[in-house]
């Protein structure tokens, strides 16, 4: 498939007007929209938003390419804006962004649409086309120098069999990836083979793209390789590489100091990879982190996310059906119970002994395995599953999971001296036997007891605190709820709300779930009666945020924060916080970890409870009304 299949003369706009990022994101969605290439603006938006959010599609050398795969999308597309003057894209060179292309994928998009896409990807890396697509006067103009430069998939495999054979340390080998797979992975294999063939560097790039691995890297190949470069920022294969020199570091590395890279990498001047994760950390990867403000805490940050990131469709799957198996009555479950209703019982069952009886063990396991990998994940797990049957609760499982890991990390430094022709015992029996023991023998004898011991005070102490600390707690998970919206503050709220309800104690999840469905229900509302301080646009997205709302999809008001961020954050906190508060004060508890509007029926006061949450709303809508400009559409 042909680039100019994907891009057309609908899709192209030769001068962009805004000068700042988010509102040329906005005018370059609006372009696919009104091409009918998008089934839901607002969502696409809100998935460029978050590819935004993990880096800057803003590549330097003039270009940034924002792209998204998600469900919003019709068919694949790409869309072109030009600025003259320049915008302010959070550019890796730091320079303005002149060409922007926008790409559009469908979450099923086959091969050839998603070749295609990276294609363009590897064109803009050459300076003569984007000087060329500077200077065109028409869309014409644009479609004939893509035409141009445009080579068809046969064209590239021939290309990548005509390199010359390995010389005699054998060539250079690197991997790119990156989280979507369409644009960095492939702009990051470009920049190394074009600097490669002009340092007279022999190179072979393996690309870890969207439609799977292109020009995967041979045994033979690995072996005879002085290093690999491996420029990911997502999980590649990696065991492969055990006992070679491996740089790890970002993609947008490869793309911006490939000379670097592959300079280091034929002067060997990189780590040996130990497998298993227990290679040693380059110098690359360190100075990037270092860059981004990683360190300590965001490592800690980082293995806590993949916890309850992978712990969170137990608790919204197993929530909901439990919330459902009240329909016939709370006490519906208990065959001593005069509502018993043997499918309601089932519902408990399943929701609530065995999906929800799995979250601690859960999120230790995959904790253990962030940090460890794979070895860790076992001990992880037993560990976590130790915390239930301890009533350490979510603390204990915190605790195994890290302890877990840093065992596995530990255990795998101790048992290098094991020969190179018994590895493959280490995954299978060594570090499972050893870990599980260690953690377990730990959790069994030193931290189950005192951390049993202090959740059962802090529930003890939290159903003491009188209406007022009541209160304050309320405002503050209410407030956490919508000031990042799904990020990390949101999250440590409900993950301490969900343990909480592990504990028995029900009042702070009513406050966390009241505050956290606020931010779309106040967007809805005063999208509704303020109608002339937003779009057509905003008017239309503001109506599915009701729905948003009433599920507690808190992430639904993200786009509008996006847009307008001074003004719509500090109103959605003040509002999630009034309604957190008013919870406390009505003494709400709620049982259910999830649910929304839906399981306001099982609160112990369903209509203070749901009074609460429109309140706050209401409060968030007004302020709103009050901050927002009125808008003017052409």
């Amino acid at each position: 498939m042909k680039i100019t299949e994907l891009l057309t003369k609908h899709t192209i706009k030769l001068n962009i007007e805004s000068k700042e990022k988010e509102n040329v994101i906005d005018e370059m969605v609006t372009v696919l929209d009104k091409a009918g290439k998008l089934n839901d603006r607002q969502a696409y938006k809100e998935a460029i938003l978050n590819r935004e959010s993990q880096s800057s599609t803003g590549i330097g050398e003039g270009i940034a390419i924002p792209h998204a795969k998600t469900a919003s999308v019709i068919n694949p597309a790409i869309a072109f804006g030009r600025s003259k003057d320049g915008v302010d894209y959070e550019s890796l060179d730091g320079q303005p962004a002149h060409l922007v292309f926008m790409i559009a994928a469908t979450e099923g998009a086959n091969n050839t649409h998603l070749e295609a896409l990276s294609r363009l990807s590897t064109l803009l890396m050459r300076e003569e086309i984007r000087k060329q697509l500077l200077e065109a006067e028409s869309e014409d103009a644009i479609i004939d120098i893509i035409n141009q430069h445009d080579k068809d998939d046969e064209d590239e495999e021939e290309e990548e069999e005509a390199a010359p054979a390995p010389a005699g340390k054998g060539k250079i080998l690197a991997v790119t990836a990156c989280p979507t797979g369409i644009a960095h992975t492939f702009m990051a294999a470009d920049a190394l083979k074009e600097k490669a063939k002009e340092l007279g560097v022999d190179i072979k790039v393996e690309t870890n793209g969207s439609s799977g691995i292109k020009h995967k890297l041979t045994a033979q190949e690995i072996e005879d390789a002085p290093a690999i470069i491996v420029a990911a920022d997502k999980q590649v294969e990696m065991e492969r590489f055990k006992g070679k020199r491996v740089l790890q570091v970002p993609v947008t590395a490869g793309i911006r100091r490939p000379q670097e890279l592959i300079e280091k990498a034929m002067n060997q001047d990189a780590p040996i990879y130990q497998g298993s994760g227990g290679s040693s950390a380059s110098s690359d990867e360190d100075e990037e982190r270092g860059k981004s403000g990683s360190g300590i805490g965001n490592a800690f940050y980082k293995h806590l996310m993949s916890g309850v990131s992978n712990m969170l469709p137990f608790v919204v799957g197993g929530g909901i059906l439990v919330a459902i198996s009240f329909f016939w009555g709370i006490h519906s479950a208990d065959p001593k119970d005069p509502t018993y209703n043997a499918f309601a019982a089932a519902l408990k069952f399943i929701g609530g002994d065995n999906a929800l009886g799995l979250i601690v063990a859960v999120l230790a396991g995959f904790i253990a395995m962030s940090i460890a990998d794979r070895p860790g994940f076992a001990p992880g797990m037993v560990g976590g599953f130790m915390a239930t049957q301890a009533n350490a609760g979510f603390l204990g499982g915190l605790i195994a999971g890290f302890l877990a890991g840093y065992v596995v990390v530990l255990l795998k430094k101790v048992f290098t001296f094991i020969p190179q022709s018994l590895d493959g015992l280490k995954p299978v029996l060594i570090y499972p036997l050893f870990g599980i023991f260690i953690t377990g023998v730990l959790m069994q004898f030193v931290i189950n007891t005192p951390v049993a011991a202090f959740m059962n005070f802090l529930t003890d102490w939290l159903e003491s605190l009188g209406t007022g600390n009541l209160v304050l707690m309320g405002i503050i998970l209410g407030g956490m709820m919508a000031i990042d919206m799904g990020g990390p503050l949101n999250k440590a709220a409900f993950t301490f709300g969900i343990a909480m309800i592990d504990a028995g104690n029900y009042a702070p999840h009513a406050a966390i779930m009241a505050g956290g469905m606020v931010p779309p229900l106040g967007i809805a509302l005063a999208t509704t009666f303020f109608r002339n301080k937003f779009t057509q646009r905003d008017r239309e997205a503001g109506i599915t945020c009701y729905f948003m709302g009433a599920a507690f999809v808190t992430e639904g008001a993200i786009p509008f924060a996006a847009a307008d961020p001074l003004r719509v954050i500090p109103a959605a906190v003040v509002g999630a916080a009034v309604a957190g508060g008013l919870t406390e004060f009505f003494r709400v508890t709620l049982p259910a970890p999830h649910g929304g509007v839906f399981v306001a029926f099982i609160t112990n006061h369903p209509l203070l409870y749901l009074l609460s949450i429109v309140i706050g709303a209401v409060v968030m809508a007004i302020i709103l009304g009050i901050v927002k400009k009125p808008v003017t559409e052409k």
